[in-house]
């Protein structure tokens, strides 16, 4: 909580010294119509002690639901190491650093950051972060429209299984860069994009492909028909992916013949807890070849003159602060503390730990599925194969199922009927590797017994 120092005197003296009488006459020309009330509801101020004991009783309120929500946020075991490291003062209370070279552990942070992530990808290169999945996406985007020399257009194809988060999100960023958005459907059988669903967008040149592995509805696409095909047509290719999936699905970087040329996602399930959506982290990797239209920072690992190993901050001129409005992107920081938190994460997990992590999330949704479609009215809605989450319909409102299901303590998952009608009662169900074999056996109970209700109703 900040500490306001100033005493009365403190304030008479600055505006004796300034030559007014309030500090209200400081904002004279604002009118009054404009300026903020009085906060009502606000009670009066309490001790610490007291400000604690409210703060528990209204976390008891809230319980401790069990989570099956995934749709792009996923509640995963954090090893306590990693935020008892990551809130060190050192890191904790450090910002991006503008004389870069002073700040060698921040920057080597970074710099292994971006060496996971390339081992993560198979790609070349990794920027030190962008704010989060959605808008790493956005500047993907932008990023393959400015690379693509083969084709001069600004036409980039968005499957529709893309998180319509995600694509709400490009398209606010976007939109005013005279960037068109082709959307294309998905097979309603499989859940996947098809090159015969491709096909529809025209024979009008595009300047990339997005594919998203897996998708919102946890199915699997076929990776490597998208890439070859976008790429005999001179697009690129952007992959949106899971880093978790990453640990066993092949990498952006061995997609089809050539590999896709950008992959981007969401960092959150490397070390962050949900917390109410935020903050999170992006991530974005490239082929070498699109290294100098690659937005925010990159560190690099060097020498001096010593021959002691020393970390920099590389290709600056793409940045905002030495190009200002002729930058790849405003974008000219990184989620340094998220960094963090993914680095010693990654670092914790190693290759075989994460490759484990990602197994058990297979198996827990296998089997949560499996057990949920064993209730009377429920089935998949998609017969290809997926990770990590599954999409079942259901035979009542999924609104009104999943309301009757939070006051049973239980967050059924993610209601994709609102964003996509076609599917009817659709629900996105999600167990990571935290789900107990008791938590998902009492899903399936409390799911019976709210269909049951809802039939005899």
């Amino acid at each position: 909580m900040p500490f306001i120092p100033h005493t009365d005197e403190d304030i008479t003296g600055m505006l004796d010294v300034i030559g007014v009488d309030s500090i209200d006459a400081l904002f004279d020309e604002i009118p009054k119509e404009l300026r903020a009330k009085e906060l009502a509801g606000v009670p009066s101020g309490l001790s610490e002690m007291e400000v604690t004991q409210l703060l528990q009783a209204r976390a008891r309120i809230d319980g401790e639901p069990t989570c099956f929500i995934g749709a792009g946020a996923y509640d995963h075991h954090i090893p306590a190491a990693v935020w008892q490291i990551t809130t060190r003062g050192e890191f904790y209370s450090a910002y991006t650093p503008y004389q870069a070279e002073a700040s060698q552990g921040t920057l080597q942070v970074l710099y292994e950051f971006q060496s996971m992530m390339t081992a993560l990808t198979g790609l070349d290169v990794s920027n030190a972060s962008l704010y989060d999945g959605a808008s790493a996406l956005a500047e993907a985007v932008l990023m393959a429209v400015r690379a693509n020399r083969k084709v001069k257009t600004t036409r980039v194809l968005m499957p529709r299984s893309v998180h319509p988060f995600y694509r709400r999100t490009v398209r606010s960023i976007v939109q005013h860069q005279g960037i068109d958005l082709v959307e294309v459907d998905f097979d309603t059988e499989t859940g996947q994009t098809t090159l015969a669903h491709c096909e529809t967008a025209g024979d009008e040149p595009f300047a990339a492909l997005v594919v998203p592995q897996p998708n919102v509805f946890g199915v699997l696409e076929d990776v490597n028909a998208l890439t070859d095909w976008a790429q005999s047509r001179d697009a690129l290719v952007i992959g949106v992916v899971n880093p978790v999936a990453l640990a066993l699905l092949s990498p952006p970087g061995d997609w089809g013949q050539n590999g896709a040329d950008i992959a981007c996602g969401e960092g959150q399930p490397l070390g962050m807890p949900l917390a109410s959506g935020g903050p999170y982290l992006g991530f974005l990797c490239c082929q070498q070849a699109f290294i100098r239209q690659l937005p925010g920072r990159i560190a690099g690992k060097t020498e001096d003159v010593d021959g002691k190993v020393g970390y920099t901050l590389t290709l600056q001129a793409r940045e905002q602060h030495i190009r200002r409005s002729k930058a790849t992107s405003n974008i000219c920081t990184n989620q340094g503390l998220l960094v963090t938190a993914a680095t010693v994460h990654m670092a914790i997990l190693g290759a075989e730990g994460l490759e484990r992590v990602a197994a058990a999330c297979l198996a827990n949704t296998d089997r949560l599925a499996q057990q949920l479609c064993e209730v009377p009215g429920v089935e998949p809605i998609f017969e290809a194969p997926a990770f990590h989450e599954r999409a079942l319909r259901l035979p009542a409102p999924t609104e009104d199922v999943l309301a009757a299901l939070a006051e049973q303590d239980i967050l059924g998952g993610f209601d994709l009927g609102r964003e996509y009608p076609e599917l009817g009662c659709a629900l996105l169900v999600c167990a990571t590797e935290r789900r107990t074999d008791a938590e998902i056996a009492a899903y399936r109970e409390a799911l019976a017994s709210t269909l049951a209700i809802a039939e005899a109703a």
